[in-house]
């Protein structure tokens, strides 16, 4: 399966703990580019409804396309934007788009007419990185009409009790992570146990994707290189 990140528009502003080393930020500090100038893509809005020279989409029938990851779907700024990525999104009905969000309480003004119960072709995600902002957003999460819906608890600061939201069964899957980077904060091996516990005591698919930079397992410190993060999540899997 083709994995695709789409990102129709760049840049965002930092909006609670989670996003303080965000990693977006951090690569564009070393570009020279101000992450707060929200910018639509010159050369990349259309990206999924591209053709090659034969007619045929780049995008394969199939793939998965990651929305909005250098920015967030539901930003102010792309109001203007977001009703012309629905019309592609729409004319993609053979891939799944993801796409995550930190403004989750923005979603009614943010969906198109014709959304209905969601597109079937669309996953939401909305990310929380502590107790705190599990509790702001995830009631929207919840409420807001979706086919499919994910929690992505990344970067994880601290452990969250997700069980309300996941008896609630309308949570599909959440997957978790740590933080990555310079300044990486560390994300300890019993918070991700704890999701996992709960997410099986809901009968909820959990995905551990990522350890962060800088984990903690057994009180035993690891520092671990970016391009490692996600091979040694996987070996962490057998121990969840």
């Amino acid at each position: 399966m083709q994995r695709v990140n789409w990102n129709p528009w760049h840049g965002c502003h930092k909006c609670s703990e989670g996003c303080k080393n965000c990693f977006v930020f951090f690569l564009d500090k070393k570009r020279d580019r101000d992450t707060n100038i929200v910018t639509k893509s010159k050369t990349n809005f259309n990206l999924p409804i591209k053709k090659s020279r034969t007619g045929e989409y780049k995008i394969q029938k199939g793939s998965e396309v990651g929305v909005c990851f250098t920015s967030d779907f539901f930003i102010e700024e792309a109001d203007a934007w977001r009703e012309d990525a629905y019309k592609i999104i729409k004319e993609r009905t053979d891939v799944t788009f993801l796409i995550c969000t930190k403004r989750v309480d923005r979603y009614k003004q943010c969906l198109p007419s014709d959304w209905g119960d969601g597109y079937n072709n669309v996953q939401i995600a909305v990310s929380t990185e502590n107790q705190n902002m599990a509790d702001k957003r995830l009631p929207y999460l919840l409420e807001m009409p979706a086919k499919c819906k994910y929690i992505f608890a990344a970067p994880l600061l601290e452990d969250i009790d997700l069980s309300k939201y996941l008896a609630s069964k309308k949570i599909d899957g959440v997957f978790v992570g740590g933080e990555s980077y310079d300044n990486a904060r560390e994300c300890h091996f019993e918070w991700v146990q704890h999701i996992k516990n709960t997410c099986d005591k809901y009968g909820v698919y959990f995905d551990f994707h990522q350890t962060g930079s800088n984990f903690v397992k057994d009180g035993k410190k690891y520092k671990i290189r970016h391009k490692d993060e996600y091979l040694q999540a996987r070996k962490g899997m057998k121990f969840l």
